[in-house]
């Protein structure tokens, strides 16, 4: 059996989840609010505003997805699927609570390891290791984020990258 914690602030990947799947759910409106805006009333300014924020967000849940999906030991296609729903505009509501009802975003932080064999794994360790230091995690992950999110924003839209 795998030790699990929940961090002193409450942190725990279910609710790190929820909040991430609604955060892109809410940018998804942002973006579609924009779009609409810009096609149908010719008011251009609020893409430029919605469209990185999605982007930062889509981001962000992307990484999320693959730190949960490691700590509660998801298959890889569990967490390309989550990941994948992210491109589907709302999907990731629906997609939050089906693990819910699973029961794959219980438990806490696998910060210990335990008598499981993949704990031995040097992957694993590194894992426990990043969760123990969760404030250097963070800064890590939206750092590269960040460089990910530029490096898209320099390469331009989708629609471009192959012309």
């Amino acid at each position: 059996m795998t030790n699990a914690t929940t961090t002193a602030t409450g942190l725990t990947p279910k609710a790190i989840y929820r909040f991430l799947a609604i955060a892109e759910a809410i940018t998804w409106s942002l973006l579609i609010i924009a779009m609409i805006a810009k096609y149908a009333f010719q008011f251009d300014p609020l893409v430029p505003i919605a469209g990185p924020i999605h982007g930062f967000v889509f981001l962000s849940y992307g990484a999320m997805q693959l730190i949960v999906g490691h700590n509660q030991r998801w298959s890889a296609g569990t967490v390309l699927l989550g990941i994948v729903t992210a491109i589907v505009p709302y999907a990731t509501i629906p997609w939050e609570r089906r693990l819910v009802r699973r029961g794959k975003l219980e438990g806490g932080w696998r910060t210990e390891a335990s008598d499981d064999p993949r704990d031995a794994r040097p992957i694993d360790r590194l894992f426990r290791w990043a969760i123990n230091h969760a404030l250097l995690l963070v800064i890590v992950v939206v750092i590269l984020v960040a460089i990910l999110f530029f490096v898209l924003l320099q390469a331009g839209p989708p629609t471009e990258w192959f012309d």
